[in-house]
């Protein structure tokens, strides 16, 4: 499984040679260091731990500090990981760049969505609004609670105002079309979650298309 951790630049479009337009998401990939391996026998698992973005010194706490010291890495904004079949692909310290993709492949990405506070479930949900006309006090008022004599009350899960936004979103078969070894830059085709700068997992799709 290809995996990799990358923050999100912004859309452009690039022109295929028949003069046809594809909208794109400029994503900057890697480089991130591998820290830790962590095994069956120790973890119940096999995975490998890697760190993302150089942070500054005064932003890291102790105990990381002697974590990253460790492997001997410089000191990272994001922590995270990735399962892996083999752990013998991988080495302490070892840099993975966006070079382990390559154009054509399907991948999932998955970021946290931008926040938009709280907000009516007219926009929230979609909701149909009232009546627009004169006298109407029901403009985008969520309609009716619950049946009269039964069930007499509000079911759980009622569509209703409340936060919207700002949790984690994952976009499936997303095509990568184009891949910048030198600048760690994938072009991936249509939108992707999250705002300008938003931390993204970026890994190889788990139910690709036919």
């Amino acid at each position: 499984m290809k995996n990799i951790l990358g923050k999100k630049i912004g859309m452009t479009q690039i022109f295929h040679e028949d003069g046809t337009v594809v909208p794109v998401t400029v994503i900057e990939a890697g480089p991130m260091e591998v820290l830790q391996k962590k095994t069956v026998e120790n973890d119940g698992y096999n995975a490998i731990q890697v760190g993302y973005e150089i942070a500054k010194e005064h932003r890291v706490n102790k105990p990381l500090k002697g974590h990253y010291d460790k492997a001997n890495v410089e000191y990272r904004k994001h922590l995270s990981e990735f399962k892996v079949e083999d752990l013998n692909e991988f080495e302490i310290g070892q840099e993975l760049k966006a070079d382990i993709f390559e154009a054509g492949d399907k991948v999932d990405v998955s970021g946290v969505s931008k926040g938009k506070g709280t907000q009516g479930p007219v926009k929230r949900y979609g909701l149909a609004k009232g009546r627009t006309t004169h006298g109407s006090k029901t403009h985008r008022a969520p309609g009716a609670m619950a049946g009269a004599a039964y069930p007499g009350r509000v079911l759980k899960g009622k569509k209703l105002a409340g936060r919207m936004g700002h949790e984690k979103v994952t976009v499936q078969n997303l095509e990568i079309i184009r891949v910048d070894s030198e600048k760690n830059l994938l072009l991936v085709k249509g939108a992707v979650p999250g705002p300008k700068g938003g931390l993204l997992k970026i890994k190889q799709s788990v139910k690709v298309a036919k």
